[in-house]
């Protein structure tokens, strides 16, 4: 029997730096080597970058999105669409209620292939609210609710607000995001002291880092701000700053001696390794790669009670949560744990466990083998 073709449509795929591009990069090759012939369908946001390309034995095909958003999204989906016809896939996965969408659901229409769509995000600027607000957004909304086989689900705030717009519970697949704990793995140490001279670090330092997207929804301004006024207290502090986007620049002036910006980093998990404090100060997540990435790697997080945070942390036993936007909040949670070696120790321990518990890349993998031959076997006995 053929394998099953499914195309994968998404925003963004590596070299692009983000939690849902990591996501799939971690998926992709593992979901083939399963026997699904999966291709991505992404946009050549930089036209240094190939039209077509197998990464890692995964074909990429990047599609033109050139002109203004409106005129881009277009292109974009009219590619897609001409794209899919040649492929003739059996399904499409779809990546957020935004352009990668439009593209299943006219694909259902027009050729008949069924689809899931992955909701990456939720509150005010998530999935649900941000085409709700959208002309016409509550008309789409409803194809959705009408064609989409199943809505994948990353974090249970997600599958509250798609309940309240009256989305059943028997057409969402909870498959939440998952890290290689063979790769993001904790250092003895040896190891640690090692890998940081190669770094660049001091033996002594205190290394707190971010990594991710420079948005103004990640509030890496505010971590900065209170990481400059800590130093004081800390002279051995340093952050490192892992990733690219538009706050770059202003980031780049606010900082002050002990932050070091390493821009969009391939291999992030060795500066993981060698730090001792991993902080997400975001207004909106799903799920974070990154944060899992971390604790997967014995480094204590401290987070925003934003997404799924919740459902992976336990405040002060494997993660530290404050609220979004209360920099007294994360000046007093920074401090804590940069003058606590034990408890951050601990918590970096209990979050490595909290990972291989229920984190795991391959949970997710096999979660999505089985709903793909569920999709395309009701599909072809309908």
């Amino acid at each position: 029997m053929n394998p099953i073709r499914v195309v994968t449509v998404i925003h963004g795929y590596y070299p692009r730096v983000g939690g849902a591009e990591r996501q799939m990069q971690f998926l992709a090759p593992r979901l083939r080597e399963r026997g699904i012939d999966l291709i991505i369908l992404t946009r050549q946001y930089d036209r240094s970058l190939k039209p077509y390309e197998e990464i890692d034995g995964v074909p990429v095909y990047r599609l033109p999105v050139p002109g203004p958003k409106p005129v881009a999204s277009l292109i974009f989906t009219l590619y897609a669409l001409f794209t899919i016809f040649r492929l003739r896939p059996d399904m499409i996965h779809a990546h957020e209620f935004i352009s990668p969408s439009t593209v299943a659901l006219l694909s259902k229409r027009w050729f008949g292939v069924p689809f899931v769509v992955t909701l990456h995000r939720s509150g005010p600027i998530g999935d649900v609210q941000k085409l709700s607000r959208k002309t016409s957004g509550k008309m789409r909304l409803n194809e959705l609710r009408e064609k989409t086989s199943s809505f994948v689900l990353i974090s249970h705030e997600i599958e509250e607000e798609l309940k309240g717009i009256g989305i059943t519970s028997d057409r969402m697949t909870m498959i939440t995001n998952g890290v290689d704990t063979n790769v993001f793995t904790p250092l003895s140490s040896e190891e640690r002291i090692s890998l940081r001279q190669k770094l660049g670090l001091a033996e002594d330092a205190l290394v707190g880092i971010y990594t991710g997207r420079l948005a103004p929804e990640k509030r890496v301004d505010q971590l900065i701000s209170v990481w400059n006024k800590l130093r004081a207290e800390f002279p051995k502090a340093e952050l490192l700053i892992l990733g690219q986007g538009t706050e770059e620049a202003k980031l780049r002036q606010m900082a002050g001696a002990g932050v070091r910006f390493l821009g969009g980093v391939d291999n992030v998990t060795p500066y993981l390794q060698a730090s001792d404090l991993y902080v997400l100060p975001s207004i909106a997540e799903g799920l974070s790669v990154a944060m899992l990435e971390a604790m997967s790697c014995g480094v204590p997080a401290l987070v925003t009670d934003v997404g799924g945070a919740r459902e992976v942390i336990t405040h002060g036993e494997n993660g530290w949560i404050i609220q979004p936007d209360q920099v007294d909040q994360l000046e007093g949670a920074i401090r804590e744990l940069l003058a606590k070696k034990e408890l951050r120790t601990k918590i970096g321990a209990s979050g490595r466990s909290r990972v291989l518990e229920a984190f795991s890349v391959k949970i997710a993998v096999e979660k999505l083998f089985d709903l793909y031959h569920q999709v395309v076997g009701e599909a072809r006995n309908g």
